[in-house]
């Protein structure tokens, strides 16, 4: 094939975001800064007009439905004031005859990690006709096709908080015509302000996949109970008690309703009765419950078809896995619970914000209702390219949950997950970012997650020269993690090599240099980072406990953060700098055994201490503090005496052991380094397939206590490829792949990677002495193969 595609990675993109031709932004008079705000917007459009496109923005969050139907989900997220334009296309979408257009959108005003707190707006328009000669059918602000706004007051207003990091929950109280504004039915409309002009991006992260997904099973049903509990035994995580100036919602006296404290007071008598999903309906009566599976961690919204012969008061609670046989609603300090009251009636419903769960409880607290119809209409980047397979299941389950994983975590920006928080983290985007193009052959989000960071000045209450552990959001409190803005360092030289926009680059350089000279201000005399403010943050494991006074994994990532800066801005001063940082930290640290993990300052003296993790040693390695050249007993220790191994072994006690986030992750790393790939093959279902298998995700930890569905670790993705399969190293600039084929205790293997240019795919199967492969490169493209086995290679 001919290649035609720029090495600029945006560049068969637009540069600049779509352009409105009449819109303005609105919003309801006097209320651009109320606190959970729901507007709708809506207009009517005739017949079906030669390429119709609906074009538009928010703050905070919309929902569009055409024709009573739902229609699409956004915007995808941007910087402090700039807003991406979403682009749908109506032409296939509209009827003959009249068809309404309908816009749910929240101004959500509070500060948190998953939207920036901006004083709300919309500014859509409709147009038709050929691009030279466009015609606007209908435009926000605009006295020719205005669109009509009203305020929607059947989602209560004044409610708790999803969770710190996200804003508000869900509570509803509805009569059968809530929605019929949707398509014409009447309304009060509200007069409506126009703001000033807003920053637009293109939305550049490909449009979500909505795909509805039915329960698999209905598991159990339960009979509830009162279950009085005094006020002081009630759970109420921080998002509920310490709302203030840096963390802004209603305060508890404020609130409309609480179910999240309501249902607290209800014990569930279960009775297994487990049976397939078929959509059919549910009856439920008063003070009922039902517990359906989804089969796997699912992100989206949640949905069913309701109706009420009676007053009823219908509870969904979710979670991505059962506590003692149950959801338990607030395991991770969130309010997994959408509340409806409905009057009689019929209702199709459906959650306004995406949820993550594989259970899904409905409960009739009071009143009957039959339930029908359930599904989850999926939130996620839309299928990928990629392909896997081996002749080992356990490898394929994890590159399926990998790539589960990757597609919930990977939607507008890397996540950290879909669930508690929703949030742009750095770190979990330096390995989320390697997964993107090998999956989808591009790096259109990571393009995104870099232009959020890069375009803004300053952030808020940080001090000058840090940058957020993630972004967009706010951080009111002044909270930063040092540690994570040198990851943002160490991943743009891995962009530039992906091909990522040399624009994005070379503007980086201001930041990265204003960056270190932040780090600057806290080295000692002996040039080490010490007493670094804020959450100085490791691992999630003991290693957090010994982050004071000077951190050595810190000074570790310090140096390597300062190494790759120097060679990608061409800066030997850094450069020199990190070689400084690694010689002291090597003097200090290393005790003879391991490396230690911090030193104290006692009496104006640096004592350092006994603390030893698992996850510093591989700090040291992985930031070239040593090598198994300059530390080969410890190299050998780490490789065979650490890992899953040491559950059972119980070996070197005194060394606290790694969690999944980092340190698992960063063993493989040097595993990989290593060229050990059936120890890889081996360690990685070792830590990851009773993930796979539980919820078809990876997670957070190494066991279910926090999020079971965590960005960071779709990077099994990118082992399988490597590793595994054998496409070693990708150069998308110079179109050329190295081929490492490894000695594995596995008969055959194939995948399949897409490239601007075109697939490129491997075979490989073991046949007696040789190891037979087939290489499909696209036009233009070059490799070089690496046979590391005992077997000839031979053509399929």
């Amino acid at each position: 094939m001919t290649n035609t595609r720029s090495l600029d990675p945006i560049a068969d993109r637009p540069p600049v975001a779509p352009r409105f031709l009449a819109a303005q932004p609105v919003w309801a008079r006097g209320r651009q800064s109320e606190m959970n705000c729901l507007i709708g917007f809506r207009c009517r459009l005739p017949g079906r007009p030669e390429g119709a496109t609906l074009r538009l923005t928010a703050s905070t969050a919309y929902r569009a439905w055409l024709n009573g139907e739902f229609l699409a989900y956004g915007p995808a997220r941007g910087p402090h004031g700039h807003f991406r334009v979403d682009e749908i296309d109506l032409a296939d979408r509209l009827a003959e005859g009249e068809n309404w257009l309908a816009l749910e959108v929240v101004g959500y005003n509070v500060n948190s990690y998953y939207w920036p707190d901006q004083p709300a707006f919309l500014q859509a328009e409709i147009t038709a006709g050929p691009d030279d000669a466009p015609q606007v059918l209908a435009a926000t602000g605009s006295r020719q096709g205005p669109f009509e706004a009203a305020p929607l007051p059947h989602r209560l207003q004044r409610v708790a908080r999803y969770s710190f990091q996200r804003p508000f929950s869900e509570v509803y109280r509805m009569g059968p015509a809530a929605d019929a504004w949707r398509t014409g039915g009447p309304w009060s409309p509200a007069q409506l302000d126009v703001g000033e002009p807003v920053d637009r991006l293109p939305r550049r992260a490909p449009q979500p996949a909505y795909t509805l997904y039915p329960p698999r099973a209905h598991l159990a049903r339960a009979v509830l109970h009162d279950r009085p509990l005094p006020p002081e035994k009630l759970r109420k995580d921080r998002s509920f008690t310490h709302i203030s100036d840096t963390l802004k919602g209603f305060e508890p006296d404020q609130l409309e309703a609480t179910p999240s404290l309501d249902v607290q007071h209800l014990a569930a008598e279960w009775t297994a009765d487990e049976q397939p999903y078929e959509g059919g309906p549910l009856s439920l009566t008063a003070r009922t419950a039902r517990l359906m599976d989804v089969g796997v961690n699912r992100t989206g919204f949640l949905g069913a078809t309701v109706t009420c012969t009676e007053p009823t008061r219908l509870w969904m609670t979710f979670d991505e896995i059962l506590t003692d046989g149950e959801v338990d609603f607030d395991r991770m300090d969130t309010v997994n619970l959408v509340a409806w009251d409905l009057e009689p009636g019929t209702y199709r419903l459906e959650s306004f914000e995406p949820y993550t769960l594989r259970y899904w409880q409905l409960l009739c607290v009071e009143g009957a209702c039959e339930v029908s119809g359930l599904f989850l209409r999926e939130y996620a980047h839309p299928p990928v390219a990629g392909q896997f397979q081996a002749d080992d299941e356990r490898l394929n389950r994890l590159f399926a949950a990998g790539v589960e994983t990757y597609r919930q975590n990977a939607l507008d920006l890397f996540m950290d997950c879909p669930s508690r928080e929703r949030a742009g983290w750095l770190c979990d985007s330096f390995f989320t970012a390697r997964v993107e193009p090998d999956l989808t052959g591009a790096s259109r989000i990571e393009d995104s997650f870099l232009e959020n960071y890069l375009l803004p000045g300053r952030f808020g209450a940080l001090p000058a020269g840090m940058v957020p552990m993630c972004y967009p959001g706010d951080h009111l409190n002044g909270q930063f993690i040092p540690n994570w803005a040198l990851w943002l360092v160490v991943q743009l030289p891995e962009y530039a090599a992906r091909g990522g926009d040399p624009a994005v680059v070379a503007a980086y350089r201001s930041k990265v240099a204003a960056l270190l000279d932040f780090f600057e201000r806290y080295e000692n005399a002996d040039g080490l980072l010490e007493k670094l403010p804020s959450w100085v943050f490791v691992e999630w494991s003991k290693a957090n406990s010994f982050v004071q006074d000077v951190n050595y994994p810190s000074n570790m990532l310090y140096a390597g953060a300062l190494d790759v800066a120097g060679q990608l801005y061409d800066e030997p001063a850094w450069r020199d700098a990190a070689k400084r940082v690694r010689t002291t930290v090597r003097r200090q640290s290393f005790d003879g055994e391991f490396f230690v993990d911090n030193a104290l300052r006692e009496d104006g003296r640096l004592t350092v201490t006994r603390n030893r993790t698992e996850v510093c040693q591989y700090f040291a390695f992985f930031f070239d503090v040593a090598s198994p050249q300059s530390h080969p007993e410890l190299w050998a220790r780490l490789r065979d005496e650490f890992g899953p191994p040491r559950r059972q072994s119980g070996a070197w006690p005194e060394v606290h052991p790694a969690n999944s986030f980092i340190g698992n992750m960063l063993r493989i790393e040097l595993l990989s380094r290593a060229g050990l790939a059936q120890q890889i093959l081996d360690e990685s279902i070792a830590y990851l397939l009773y993930m796979a298998d539980r919820t078809g995700t990876l997670w957070e930890h190494d066991a279910p206590h926090a999020s079971c569905n965590h960005g960071f670790a779709s990077h099994i993705v990118h082992t399988l490829y490597r590793d595994v399969l054998g496409l070693y190293a990708i150069d998308r600039p110079n179109r050329r792949v190295t081929v490492r084929l490894n000695a594995l205790q596995l008969p055959a293997c194939r995948g399949t990677i897409p490239t601007a240019d075109g697939e490129l795919s491997l075979e490989w199967r073991v046949d007696g002495r040789k190891l037979r492969h087939r290489l499909a490169l696209p036009e233009g493209w070059t490799a070089e193969i690496d046979n590391r086995t005992d077997r000839k290679l031979a053509e399929m």
